[in-house]
């Protein structure tokens, strides 16, 4: 009898650790990422320039482009740069913006990339989407998922702190949008996929059950896995349904109408929390809230700089954000008096 197996994608490399940059010039040499050579590198205004100098004898002739922001303008200039110069990939340097943007220019361009990450604030590190500010909103854009990722712990120590916390609040968010993807199953008949969901809880359940705090490599490489992780999982499932929900609908709505509130994944932390609230799941709403306060995370809108009637409009315009995708916000359909009320009542519950 012939065995069946499904095959799934994954990182051809995933150095996690102290000095790792130091084998990036080893990877890109490597024939299945480049056969004569012919890298371009993209960083961000921050720690890429930093790195870019440090790799810069390593690389050879390697073309340095800067990324300046996280917008789909910025992508697509860097996209339209890499089909000029016929590169054979592009190693994208920085935080989520800047991998982001590399993502995209490089889809754009039809050449792999290299995640190099400089901070952990979202699993966008190895996703197949790509989030970029346009229009006013932040679209969400499928791509390919990095052929291979490298995270430098001694660069995420030098990051801002506010950033690796941010990671803790979007690896979370997982577990909020396992339950709204079951529940899309139950009320819908909607296809789930279990492998895609068992990778998604396992990262969250990693950093959920965690004492240690960011300052320590143990839990940074913990937290650099789950958000690997997380991304595997959404390639595996073919979107991002085993890692965005509800929770997510509101973080995108939050950036839609209130701009610059907050980053990603704290937002996605208070809407990962909001969401339990409303499915009154008390268990595991205590030990999202418990994470978030254990590292520093906000958990209520006003801890943001949003009123309990800011929110509620987000809430509100949060289903309109991912079209057809089923949550526990869509399933309550709750009106606007409704979730005012839900918004105060959990404001009192959990901003003890």
């Amino acid at each position: 009898m012939p065995i069946l197996a499904r095959m799934l994608p994954a990182p051809l490399t995933m150095e996690v650790r102290r000095g790792a940059i130091a084998q990036l010039g080893s990877l890109l040499a490597d024939s299945r990422v480049a056969t004569s050579g012919q890298v371009a590198i993209a960083v961000g205004p921050n720690q890429g320039d930093r790195i870019a100098e440090m790799i810069a004898p390593s690389l050879g002739d390697a073309k340095v482009f800067r990324v300046a922001d996280g917008t789909v303008d910025a992508a697509i200039a860097l996209g339209g740069d890499l089909r000029k110069g016929a590169f054979e990939a592009v190693v994208g340097i920085g935080g989520g913006k800047t991998i982001d943007a590399t993502k995209y220019a490089a889809s754009l361009a039809g050449i792999p990339m290299v995640a190099v990450a400089t901070n952990l604030s979202h699993d966008g590190i190895c996703s197949p989407v790509a989030s970029l500010v346009h229009d006013g909103g932040k679209p969400s854009f499928g791509v390919p998922m990095p052929l291979a990722i490298m995270v430098d712990l001694d660069f995420v120590h030098d990051a801002p702190p506010s950033l690796v916390r941010a990671g803790v609040g979007d690896v979370l968010a997982n577990l909020s949008a396992i339950e709204d993807w079951q529940l899309g199953r139950t009320e819908r008949g909607e296809p789930i996929d279990g492998v895609a969901i068992s990778m998604a809880r396992t990262a969250a359940e990693a950093v959920l059950g965690r004492s240690d705090s960011i300052e320590s490599d143990a839990f940074l490489t913990v937290l650099a896995e789950a958000l690997i992780l997380s991304g595997m999982s959404m390639v595996i499932a073919g979107s991002s349904r085993p890692a965005s929900g509800g929770d997510h609908e509101i973080m995108h709505a939050v950036d839609q109408l209130f701009p610059g509130t907050a980053s990603h994944g704290e937002l996605a932390g208070i809407g990962t929390a909001f969401c339990f609230f409303l499915r009154e799941d008390a268990h595991r709403l205590g030990q999202v809230r418990g994470c978030l306060r254990q590292h520093g995370l906000p958990v209520t809108p006003g801890e943001v700089g949003l009123s309990n009637e800011q929110f509620t409009e987000a809430v509100m315009l949060a289903p309109s954000t991912r079209p057809g995708r089923y949550t526990i916000l869509e399933h309550l359909r709750l009106s606007e008096a409704e979730v005012r009320a839900k918004v105060e009542d959990y404001v009192r519950a959990i901003g003890r």
